[in-house]
C-alpha cells in the first residue's frame, strides 16, 4: 500500500534524510529482497498496514528530488542557512558519520513516498538517561518501500552501513536486526511482504509494528481515514499527514501539569483524527486537510455555511483578519474545548468574569444573545496621520439579530466607561456615519464604535481607522490580490476565512505582538501571507484549505 500523507514543508527533507540513513545501517537485511513491489496505489499511505491504529501522528513524504529542489528555492536567505544548517546537523549525525550519502546510497532504488508513525510513550522508549539525544525520545516507526530490489541490493552490499555489530532474533516469524553499540543510535530492522522496510527506533516500537503486521488493529482500518484522505487527496502531494486527536490528547493530558477536566478530555475524545495533504504550488505551498468525528460521537457540526459578507467590509490594506458564520455558535465550540486547546489564546471563564467585574455586564446575556451571525476580528494599519505609537487598529465587527439589545449593551457601556473610568464619551461622526467615541487622552487610548448597513456593529481600539471602511472601503478585502490567492478553494460555501499579510505586519514598528524570537521571525521572514478557508462539510466532517505564500530567493 502507497499513498501519501500530508505535512509542513520545512522537516520532512530532514525526516526522509534521517530516515534513509537509518535504512542504509540495516542494509544488509534486504539483500534476499528478489521480487519488485506490486499492487496497485491505494488512497492509503506507504506502510498503512503496519502502522498501529494508535500512533499519534503519521507522516509521509514525497521523495521526489524535483520537488524538494523546488521548496528549496523558498525563502530568504537567512532562512535558507538556517535549513541548511538543521539539514547538516542530521545530515551529519546520522549520515556522514557513517560515510554514507542520500543521493548515491538510497535514492537510486527508494520508492515514491516514505512514512513515519510516531507511537504512545508506552511504546517503550526508555528516558531514564538524561544525556539520551531528544531525537530518540519519541518511539516511532519509518517504513521505507524499495521500488527496486535488484539496486537496492547491489548498492547496499558495497555501503559502510551494513558493517557493524549486529544482533539477529525472531519475533513471531519475523527476522530482526538491532544494532549493538551506543543506545542513543538504537535501530531495529524489519523487512515486510519483501516489498518494504520497517525501521524503529526501540525494540518495542518494531514489536508494535509487527503486532499490527500479524492482524492487529492498524491505522488502514481507523474510522472515517480512507474517507477523509480520498476528499483531500491531490496527484502529486508533497505531504500528507494525520494526527489521531483522542490519542494525543490523552498523551498531552498524562504528560502535562495542567490536568484536563474530564468534561473538556470528554469533548475532545468526541474527534476521530485530521489528515491533510500538502501540495507544492508555483509561488507556496497548498494544504487541504479534514477534521472528523467519531461515528459514535454524540456530537454534531452545524452545516450552515454563512460566511460572506465580512471581506468585502474591511479595507484592501488589512494587515490580518478572522471570520465566522456566527459568533454564537463559534464561542460555544471553543468554550467546549477551549480547556483542551494547547494554544488557548483566552481563557472563557477569566473572559466571563472580567466583563463583570469591570462593566458589570453579562457575557452570555448582554452580549451572546444579539451576537448570532456573521463576525470578524481584523488588524488595519493607521492612516500616515495617525501618531507613530498607535502603527494599527484593532477592529470587530459583529452582524446581530437584535439590534435593540445590542443598543442595550452598548448604552449600559457608554454610561460604564463614563462614570466609572472617566472615558470621554461623545458622538461624532465619520465619513456622514454616525459613531460614538471614547477616549482618554492620559493614555492615549481612544476607541470607536458605530453601525454599518443597520445590523453590522463595530469596534475599534487603537489607531483611528473607522474612515478605511465607512460607509464602505473604498477598495475591499476580498478584492486584494494576495488574499483571494491565498484564501482561493474548492470550498464552495464557507464557514469563514483567516488571512495575514506577513510582509506588511513585521513591517509595523512599536507594536509589542511582533517582538518575536529571532528563530520564528526567521521563518516568519520567509512567507509572504497564509490564507484559510474553513467549511462544514458534513455534520461530522470539516474542511480547512489552506496555502502559505513563500518568498523566492532570487
Amino acid at each position: 500500500m502507497n499513498a501519501k500523507p500530508k505535512s509542513r514543508p520545512q522537516k520532512p527533507q530532514l525526516l526522509l534524510t534521517a530516515g534513509a540513513a537509518a535504512l542504509l545501517v540495516g542494509g544488509g537485511a534486504i539483500a534476499y529482497l528478489l521480487l519488485s513491489r506490486q499492487g496497485q496505489l491505494s488512497v492509503m499511505p506507504v506502510g498503512s498496514g503496519v502502522i498501529p491504529q494508535d500512533a499519534l501522528m503519521v507522516l509521509s513524504v514525497t521523495t521526489e528530488e524535483n520537488q524538494w529542489r523546488q521548496v528549496r528555492e523558498f525563502g530568504t536567505p537567512r532562512s535558507q542557512a538556517a535549513f541548511e544548517q538543521n539539514l547538516s546537523q542530521w545530515r551529519d549525525r546520522i549520515l556522514t558519520s557513517r560515510g554514507l550519502d542520500y543521493g548515491r546510497d538510497v535514492q537510486p532504488w527508494v520508492g515514491k513516498e516514505v512514512t513515519m508513525a510516531f507511537l504512545p510513550p508506552q511504546a517503550g522508549i526508555d528516558n531514564s538517561n538524561p544525556a539520551q539525544p531528544a531525537v530518540n525520545s519519541q518511539p516511532m516507526i519509518m517504513v521505507l518501500p524499495i521500488a527496486d530490489p535488484i539496486k537496492a541490493k547491489q548498492t547496499l552490499e558495497q555501503s559502510a552501513a551494513s558493517k557493524g555489530k549486529w544482533a539477529e532474533r525472531q519475533y513471531k516469524g519475523v527476522q530482526v536486526r538491532e544494532n549493538q553499540g551506543d543506545p542513543a543510535q538504537s535501530l531495529s530492522v524489519a523487512v515486510l511482504d519483501a516489498q518494504e522496510i520497517v525501521l524503529a527506533n526501540s525494540p518495542k516500537a518494531i514489536e508494535r509494528a509487527i503486532d499490527t503486521y500479524k492482524g492487529g488493529a492498524a491505522l488502514t482500518g481507523t474510522p472515517g481515514y480512507g474517507d477523509a484522505l480520498t476528499q483531500i487527496k491531490a496527484e502529486r502531494p508533497l505531504a500528507r499527514f494525520y494526527v489521531n486527536i483522542p490519542a494525543a490528547a490523552n498523551t498531552s493530558a498524562a504528560n502535562s501539569n495542567r490536568p484536563l477536566p474530564p468534561q473538556s478530555l470528554s469533548q475532545v475524545q468526541q474527534n476521530q483524527g485530521l489528515a491533510g495533504t500538502a501540495i507544492l504550488a508555483a509561488d507556496g505551498i497548498q494544504f487541504k486537510s479534514l477534521s472528523w468525528l467519531k461515528p459514535d460521537s454524540q456530537r454534531r457540526f452545524d452545516t450552515r455555511n454563512n460566511a460572506k459578507i465580512m471581506p468585502n467590509r474591511l479595507p484592501a490594506d488589512t494587515l490580518m483578519m478572522a471570520s465566522g458564520g456566527n459568533f454564537k455558535q463559534f464561542w460555544k465550540d471553543y468554550t467546549q474545548g477551549a480547556a483542551a486547546n494547547p494554544i488557548r489564546l483566552v481563557n472563557p471563564e477569566g473572559l466571563k468574569q472580567g466583563i463583570k467585574t469591570t462593566v458589570g455586564l453579562d457575557l452570555d446575556k448582554d452580549f451572546l444573545n444579539w451576537m448570532d451571525g456573521e463576525f470578524t476580528l481584523a488588524l488595519v494599519p493607521a492612516q500616515q496621520s495617525a501618531p507613530a505609537s498607535l502603527p494599527a487598529g484593532l477592529v470587530v465587527m459583529v452582524q446581530t439579530n437584535d439590534r435593540r439589545a445590542a443598543e442595550a449593551t452598548f448604552k449600559r457601556l457608554d454610561e460604564t466607561m463614563a462614570a466609572k473610568y472617566t472615558f470621554k464619551v461623545e458622538e461624532s461622526k465619520v465619513a456622514g456615519q454616525p459613531v460614538v467615541n471614547w477616549s482618554l487622552p492620559t493614555a492615549n487610548i481612544n476607541i470607536t464604535r458605530g453601525w454599518m448597513d443597520g445590523d453590522v456593529a463595530f469596534l475599534s481600539l487603537g489607531a483611528p481607522v473607522a474612515q478605511t471602511f465607512l460607509p464602505k472601503p473604498a477598495s475591499a478585502l476580498a478584492e486584494n490580490e494576495m488574499f483571494r490567492k491565498t484564501t482561493a478553494s474548492e470550498i464552495t460555501q464557507n464557514n469563514g476565512h483567516f488571512f495575514v499579510n506577513i510582509d506588511r505586519l513585521l513591517e509595523l514598528k512599536n507594536f509589542p505582538l511582533l517582538q518575536l524570537p529571532i528563530t520564528n521571525r526567521t521563518a516568519l521572514e520567509a512567507m509572504d501571507s497564509i490564507g484559510v478557508t474553513a467549511a462544514i462539510t458534513s455534520d461530522r466532517t470539516a474542511r480547512y484549505d489552506v496555502f502559505v505564500m513563500l518568498k523566492k530567493n532570487k
